[in-house]
């Protein structure tokens, strides 16, 4: 089956009953290659009408036609795009597009196709056992492969090299059988992902000129003739590309299709990618009881999608390094963790993130952030301050677009007086709304914030209540004292 992102988590059916050579070849079963298995399921999933890459957000109109392109044409690719644009995230969905189960010679080390052997040990192995040589089936799940290029990535990391310990026990040098393969030839009849290539040292990318064109590979001066099937993907960011590091030209030339990755253009699109990341990793974050789990209202989920466009966009923030979505996802579950925390503490029903909750993303995100101007003496005062500032036009922003036109005037006139409502991270739902008493257009203001009839609690109506007041005290409507964790909204 798969998750929500389109990567294969368990199989969804048993593997095939074959279990040799001869079964297998009595099913009627062919040997088909990696790239054209990935065409062949992809054109059946695009005349389906169904999604190719699913969890992928923001690309649709974008990216996914250029990679599906490429896979059609069995072109391998190079995805290039700022940190966090969902590079590694596109890759592993790929294997979603692989068959679910594929034949394998049993105990060989480069997942052979029983049909069509590639190594001496295989042929060997079908000379001598026939229709009865062992087969067994591979899950699509264990036919990818991937390595993150550093400074010390070796070519037999990648590659291979003779094994010390065969060559003891008899083989020759020259023997194939004395190799022990690298990453590569081991994902044979797979998908092979290499992270951030240009920080792979040149003289390694050299070794990856033969997989990618002649599709062979050479070890320790002699030549092992095994023609590799696989689907070759980089990722790269640009900033490395023009500066730290790389690709050197005869590899650019060998791959098909360079890819250029993006930040989401819509905020709807943010927003998706936020609530999706949410629905996956909450459960895990914060246990496996629903009720436990902490509810953002969608005016605080679209408030922090908000911020991280403004910092995005802001002239203060190095453009060529970019804002990572994991800095939205982050910032997303500091602020849900603030909601945990005062449950826990205020012995609240139901943790429900609030406005009083935002602040936190601040001094949690500052380090997933580079500026412009920070130079060797970074002035973290000032950085906060930008980041701060931010968050309030967020917040006015949000405020401004979901409840335009409402009539607040009798949330105001309770200030009226001289009253003040405090509030805070640790201020229960109960002790903030039993400041105000009735609060008149309470269930318009939840409506207009995409509350459920059937789940306005009183937690709901304190984060519904909060936002209204600070988007009162951002259209200078209200007056504001903050002091730690204490807030004091006023006239």
């Amino acid at each position: 089956m798969t998750d929500t992102t389109g990567a294969t988590t368990a199989p969804a059916s048993p593997s095939p009953a074959a279990t040799t050579l001869g079964e297998l070849r009595a099913t009627g079963a062919t040997f088909r290659p990696v790239k054209a298995e990935l065409r062949a399921n992809l054109l059946t999933r695009l005349a389906a009408g169904e999604a190719t890459l699913p969890g992928m957000v923001g690309f649709e109109d974008t990216v996914l036609p250029e990679v599906e392109r490429a896979l059609i044409a069995g072109h391998d690719l190079v995805l290039l795009g700022e940190r966090g644009q969902g590079k590694t995230r596109l890759i592993r969905t790929l294997v979603g597009l692989l068959d679910e189960w594929t034949p394998v010679l049993t105990g060989s080390e480069l997942n052979e196709h029983p049909l069509a052997p590639i190594s001496v040990w295989a042929h060997r192995q079908i000379a001598e056992h026939g229709d009865a040589t062992p087969v067994g089936w591979l899950h699509r799940s264990d036919r990818f492969g991937e390595k993150l290029a550093t400074p010390d990535t070796s070519v037999g990391d990648l590659i291979g090299d003779v094994d010390p310990i065969k060559v003891a026990e008899g083989r020759t040098l020259g023997d194939p059988e004395t190799v022990h393969y690298g990453l590569v030839p081991r994902t044979n009849r797979g998908i092979f992902s290499i992270n951030e290539l240009p920080d792979l040292a040149e003289r390694i990318q050299v070794a990856l000129l033969n997989v990618l064109e002649e599709r062979d590979i050479q070890i320790r001066g002699y030549r092992v003739r095994l023609p590799l099937d696989l689907l070759l993907v980089a990722s790269a960011n640009p900033e490395d590309y023009t500066n730290r590091g790389r690709i050197i030209t005869p590899l650019k030339d060998r791959f098909g299709a360079e890819v250029r990755t993006h930040y989401p253009i819509e905020l709807a699109d943010e927003i998706r990618l936020l609530q999706q990341e949410a629905a996956l990793s909450w459960p895990t974050a914060f246990g496996a009881d629903h009720l436990a789990r902490p509810v953002v209202p969608q005016h605080l989920v679209e408030i922090v999608a908000r911020f991280t466009r403004l910092v995005r966009e802001s002239s203060h923030v190095d453009t060529r390094s970019g804002v990572s979505a994991r800095f939205a996802i982050a910032g997303l579950e500091t602020v849900a963790a603030s909601a945990v925390r005062r449950a826990a503490v205020a012995g609240e029903t139901r943790p429900v993130a609030r406005v009083v909750d935002l602040p936190s993303i601040v001094p949690a995100s500052r380090g997933k952030v580079e500026f412009a101007d920070s130079g060797s003496d970074p002035d973290d005062d000032r950085e906060l301050e930008v980041l701060e500032h931010l968050l309030r036009q967020a917040t006015a922003q949000t405020f401004r677009a979901r409840c335009a036109g409402l009539d607040l005037s009798g949330l105001q006139e309770h200030f009226t007086g001289g009253e003040t409502v405090e509030s805070g991270d640790l201020v229960p739902a109960p002790a903030l709304l039993g400041q105000l008493g009735t609060i008149p257009k309470l269930a318009e203001l939840l409506g207009r914030l995409g509350v459920p009839e059937g789940d306005q609690s009183a937690e709901q109506a304190a984060a519904a209540v909060e936002f209204a007041l600070e988007g009162l005290y951002l259209t200078r409507r209200l007056a504001k004292d903050t002091d730690g964790g204490r807030t004091v909204y006023g006239a």
